[in-house]
């Protein structure tokens, strides 16, 4: 794999090369003070698959998404995220991939000043030069694909807490990302409201062809989103079916312990492992 080049504004002006993973970490390490957070983890995402990380609180999943997005630098290691080494960015170069990517955060993190419309068109408005009237198309068409076009010019304060995630996810793909980070995106909802986000997450990966990261402690939602798939039907209506054994192994699970990588592998292979902490886990 080798780097993309870099314009004068920090936007990279190719992503990564046709095959190549759009996350690739080898070896990264990294230590606050005398605390391992991480150690050794290596790991992969090919493009339009899921990753899954699972882990107790303070394992280091969260962490696995701050490197990715250059918020943290690892004491060793290489990361590289759609083509480029981004342990090695400067922050400038840095907003150039993150034009790429979206990130949904667990309490959705949206602007109470700013009109729904607004805050799913904020990252088009501020970073580029999108006409006026295409960005309100955008903002109407991303609303429509999460079910919430008609909240467009209301505040925040009138959704609920599913529905302020559900816009979060809207305003992650309101830029046509090439990768979405979630981190823990149901935490706090009911089992109704949380198979709502989840629902919208197997769209986006399925219908608009995103690469999804998920960070999550919920085993229900990371086996809803291995094991379900969305498609168009001849009407042109989203229907969520049961996934293929093709489209399951496309969606790697990985256990996080102790800031070391001590599962890789399938929704299968997860439910029948026979190791005694992640049993536990399990259960």
């Amino acid at each position: 794999m080798r780097a993309a080049d870099i314009t004068a504004f920090g936007l990279p002006v190719e992503l990564a090369e046709p095959h190549a993973p759009v996350v690739l970490f080898d070896k990264v390490n990294l230590a606050f003070d005398d605390k391992t957070i991480l150690r050794d983890v290596t790991f992969s995402v090919r493009a339009g698959h899921t990753k899954i990380f699972l882990g107790a609180s303070g394992a280091g999943k969260s962490t696995i998404l701050k490197l990715m997005l250059g918020l943290l630098k690892p004491d060793s290691g290489t990361i590289w995220v759609l083509g480029h080494r981004v342990d090695q960015m400067t922050e400038t170069q840095m907003m150039g991939v993150r034009h790429h990517m979206g990130m949904v955060f667990q309490e959705g993190a949206l602007f109470d000043s700013f009109s729904v419309g607004e805050n799913v068109g904020y990252k088009l408005y501020e970073e580029t030069s999108m006409p006026l009237e295409d960005v309100r198309k955008r903002v109407e068409e991303v609303l429509g694909f999460v079910g919430l076009a008609e909240y467009v010019d209301r505040p925040p304060s009138a959704l609920s807490g599913g529905q302020r995630r559900r816009v979060a996810i809207a305003r992650a793909m309101a830029a046509r990302p090439t990768l979405l980070l979630y981190d823990e995106p149901t935490t706090g909802l009911d089992p109704m409201t949380c198979l709502s986000v989840d629902t919208e997450i197997v769209k986006l990966r399925d219908l608009e062809h995103v690469t999804s990261i998920l960070v999550t402690h919920q085993l229900r939602d990371a086996f809803f989103i291995a094991t379900h798939q969305a498609q168009r039907t001849a009407s042109g209506e989203m229907a969520l079916v049961p996934a293929s054994e093709e489209k399951i192994e496309e969606a790697d699970f990985v256990m996080i312990r102790e800031g070391s990588i001590a599962f890789e592998g399938s929704a299968g292979d997860l439910r029948t492992t026979t190791d005694p902490y992640l049993r536990t886990f399990l259960s």
